[in-house]
């Protein structure tokens, strides 16, 4: 009895290691997601003709939510007013945070669609309140 319990030991220490090697906890690379730039403004409470003063990049948190209103993702732009996050196919809301809950800077929210195989690309515009 013994050799016939030991001849199954390696078929199912096999069968164990074939079902963790597929069990990957990891999604699978979904190529598609939205990808944008962040920007706040304006920046001087009077513009002028002979004196521009552009919008500006802005680091701010997007927080990404279905369109059943559930948070699926966040996105943290760079100095650069760049962000990317990955995403399956669907119909999204983006919800710019506030820093530190305040008023101001304000972001308004967007719809965004992914389409699968593609990057949706979205401007952000964080409103400064200089007037």
């Amino acid at each position: 009895m013994k050799t016939a319990a030991l001849g199954v030991f390696p078929l199912l220490l096999l069968a164990f290691v074939l079902l963790a090697a597929t069990c990957d906890n990891n999604p699978p690379p979904t190529n598609s997601g939205i990808e944008g730039t962040v920007t706040i403004g304006p920046m001087c409470p009077v513009e002028r003709p002979d004196s521009p003063c552009p919008d500006q990049p802005y680091a701010a948190t997007i927080v990404i939510e279905d369109d059943q209103g559930v948070e699926v993702a966040r996105a943290q732009s760079g100095a650069d007013g760049r962000f990317r996050v990955d995403l399956p196919p669907g119909r999204y809301t983006l919800v710019p945070q506030s820093p530190n809950g305040a008023q101001l800077p304000y972001g308004a929210e967007q719809q965004v669609e992914v389409r699968a195989g593609e990057y949706t690309h979205v401007d952000v515009q964080y409103d400064s309140g200089i007037r």
